[in-house]
């Protein structure tokens, strides 16, 4: 299933969470994004029913393998855009994190390796 904008960033927050505090629940990601607890929870409805999160018992929301992948690409695509923004272009850190969360979901496979390559090339 394809996801819209929302839910990779609802599974890119997820992941960010899980490795910032190794504890995950719905809450945590409302306070996160600054969104209402039953945005969330229909959200986090959503993205069960696809495959890409299990809530425990206690409230704990974990990536699915499909999840992770997913959530691990998007996160990808954000700090490279974020990097090529900041440091090649010299884009304020805060413009420059805005404009990669949202071309993170647009951007094209074929485009996003040729930056990869260009990031990389610059770095040498």
């Amino acid at each position: 299933m394809a996801l819209r904008e929302s839910g990779e960033d609802y599974l890119e927050t997820i992941l960010i969470l899980h490795d910032r505090t190794g504890y995950v629940r719905s809450i945590d990601v409302a306070n996160e994004l600054g969104y209402s607890k039953p945005s969330i929870s229909r959200a986090m409805g959503i993205l069960r029913e696809n495959g890409f999160i299990t809530v425990e018992r206690d409230g704990q929301i974990l990536l699915t393998e499909t999840g992770r992948q997913k959530a691990s690409e998007v996160y990808e695509r954000h700090l490279l855009l974020t990097k090529f923004f900041h440091e090649i272009l010299g884009v304020g850190m805060e413009n420059a994190e805005n404009d990669a969360c949202h071309i993170e979901h647009d951007i094209s496979v074929e485009t996003f390796e040729k930056l990869r390559k260009f990031v990389d090339a610059h770095k040498k």
